[in-house]
């Protein structure tokens, strides 16, 4: 829906900085962070249908540890700032001193509209 879709740009607006995380975040978004802790800015394109996406690739160089990252969490700034929301990972797996990259379209947020 069209307020759907406004809501998630509005989202998008105030929270854009991503964080990966080992497992659950947690209500705080705090918890099991992933020891590469460099928050990525991350650019959507406009909601449709009511999903949001990333338009642009998301990428953190030079991974200092091998471990899975399971979720993810978004926030205000780079540094401290407002935890906004959070959500899970899929082939998460990362090797130690390698780039990893989140390619365009892959990180979405959308709402499910009951009936």
């Amino acid at each position: 829906s069209a307020a759907a879709d406004d809501a998630l740009d509005a989202i998008a607006a105030g929270w854009t900085y991503v964080q990966m995380h080992t497992g659950d975040p947690g209500a705080a978004g705090t918890s099991n962070v992933a020891t590469e802790t460099t928050r990525d800015q991350a650019s959507f394109a406009a909601a449709s249908s009511n999903v949001l996406t990333t338009n642009a690739a998301l990428s953190w160089t030079t991974v200092a540890a091998t471990e899975t990252w399971t979720h993810f969490t978004v926030w205000s700034a780079a540094t401290d700032g407002t935890f906004g929301w959070s959500g899970t990972v899929t082939n998460g797996s990362v090797v130690i001193g390698a780039d990893v990259e989140i390619p365009a379209g892959d990180l979405d947020a959308s709402f499910v509209l009951a009936s």
